[in-house]
Order: structure tokens, then sequence, then C-alpha cells
């Protein structure tokens, strides 16, 4: 009874993506497998790597737009593995988190860019870099014949 009280303050309710989002870790498969790699008998007998995979269309804490904004960028599952570590909870914690900075970086919306006209300083570099560059390409030349 102690043990699960324990981990009952450890297990995140879900994952807090930003935006106002937070997932509900119900709505994310985690699946073990054997780890790659060296690691002698431990890896060959202990499934530590996490995968988590996030279905985008299937979520109810998604709206729609940010449901089109995530598929449009990681597709219709998001995955995110981990085996970075010998115990298998530190890899789920990690694989999670993975995941939530992908849905998280997928979700910003960026900003549109404003053009903008370059300004006179970065145009005398430029031209004083050409004109630089031209006189480099000059100095290569075969000199003149005279015939």
């Amino acid at each position: 009874m102690a043990a699960q009280s324990r981990l009952a303050g450890r297990v995140p309710e879900g994952l807090d993506i930003g935006h106002g989002v937070v997932v509900p870790l119900d709505e994310v498969q985690l699946r073990t497998s054997r780890s790659s790699g060296p690691g002698g008998q431990h890896a060959n007998v202990t499934a530590s790597r996490v995968e988590a995979s996030f279905d985008v269309e299937a979520s109810g804490a998604l709206r729609d737009e940010q449901k089109r904004r995530v598929a449009g960028r990681l597709g219709a599952v998001v995955r995110a593995s981990a085996q970075d570590t010998r115990s298998q909870a530190r890899n789920r914690e990690l694989a999670l988190e993975r995941l939530r900075a992908r849905l998280e970086s997928a979700l910003a919306v960026q900003r549109p860019r404003r053009a903008t006209k370059p300004t006179a300083a970065s145009r005398r570099r430029r031209l004083e870099s050409k004109r630089r560059r031209s006189d480099v390409k000059r100095g290569r030349r075969r000199p003149p014949q005279d015939g």
C-alpha cells in the first residue's frame, strides 16, 4: 500500500503539452521491448526499451485545428522511444517527455514572417564582399599575352 501511494505522486495524470492542452495518459500507448546494443546478460533478459505512441486523430484532448497541425507536421501517429537507461521506469519517463516535447513543438504556431528591406549597412557590406571576391578572382586570371 505504501508503495502505491509513493508511486501515485510520481505518475503524472497526463502530458501537459502547453497551449492549454493536457493529453491523458490513456491516449498514449506504451510498448516495451528489449533494448538494442551492448549490455550483457541484463539487456538480454529485460524489456527496458519503451516506445510511446499517440494516435492524433483518435485523441479527445486536441481540437480539430490542433489535430490538423500535428498530423501535418508529424503524421497521424506520433512516436517517441527511449532505451537510454537500464531502468524501464526511467525509459518510460524519457519516452513520455520526448513525446510531450514533439507534440509541443508541433502545436507551436509559427509567427508569419514580415518582409523587411535590407539596411544600408547590410547593402554596403554585401557590395564590399562582392568587390573583394571579384578582386580575388581577377588576381587568379592569366596575364594577357602580348603577341
